[in-house]
């Protein structure tokens, strides 16, 4: 889930790509705060279906690197909306409309409905959030924070770190877990958390280090990578907030 994406030159040459992180996150927001105000499962699903055409098309994600990306998700919405049809508090409800009985399981069109739109919802969520994923780049993501949402740099460099350090924390535990192998130490050991929090600890040591040693914090910085606004963020921005009132549409 951490582990960094590698994107294609494809998606580097998108214009997804090309539009500002800092609008695609806002848009995203915006669509993810908007399912909580329909019960509805097809405002989700319109969302869903337009959040993977952007991928596709103005993305330029590869269907199966997509499909690969949202179909370990697609199982946890599946299962989050059968565990709320089966144990729904609403099959109980001698007033509800019963749809089949399996033994002593009485399930319900309210308990269906009810679990048709939380699965919507979390698949649009699912969706979103991969397609956001696969067409940012992180670094770029905080530099268009730093530059147009003014937010500290420190802060938001420090969080890009702290997300880069996961999956090296991964590799960390893999590195000590094969040390002990060639010393004969094989199995699961909790020394092998010691190690980790030793490695983790020099590694925040170094980073702090080159942090200080690029001034962060220290006052006004030059900027390597300067983002600015452009016709792909008003025609992204533009389409997103119609998309977004179509499928809130009865």
């Amino acid at each position: 889930m951490f582990s960094p994406i590698d994107p294609t030159a494809a998606q580097e040459a998108s214009a997804l790509a090309r539009t500002s992180p800092l609008l695609k996150l806002g848009l995203a927001v915006a669509w993810l705060v908007s399912l909580a105000l329909t019960l509805e499962p097809t405002p989700p699903l319109r969302l869903t279906a337009v959040a993977i055409a952007a991928g596709l098309m103005l993305g330029r994600i590869a269907p199966g690197r997509l499909v690969r990306g949202i179909a370990p998700l697609v199982v946890g919405a599946a299962s989050i909306a059968v565990a709320n049809l089966l144990f729904s508090a609403a099959n109980g409800d001698p007033s509800a409309t019963q749809l089949a009985r399996i033994g002593p399981m009485r399930l319900t069109r309210e308990a269906a409905d009810a679990a048709a739109s939380v699965g919507a919802r979390i698949l649009a969520i699912v969706t979103i959030g991969t397609v956001f994923a696969q067409t940012t780049d992180p670094t770029r993501l905080v530099d268009s924070l730093v530059q147009q949402a003014r937010l500290p740099a420190r802060f938001a460099y420090g969080a890009l770190a702290a997300y880069q350090a996961i999956p090296r924390l991964g590799e960390d535990l893999a590195t000590l877990r094969a040390a002990r192998r060639i010393r004969g130490l094989g199995g699961w050991r909790p020394r092998l958390l010691v190690g980790l929090l030793v490695r983790a600890i020099r590694h925040a040591d170094q980073l702090a280090l080159a942090m200080d040693a690029r001034a962060f914090g220290s006052g006004p910085r030059t900027t390597f990578r300067p983002i600015s606004w452009g016709l792909p963020d008003l025609l992204v921005g533009a389409g997103g907030v119609v998309a977004l009132w179509l499928s809130l549409l009865p």
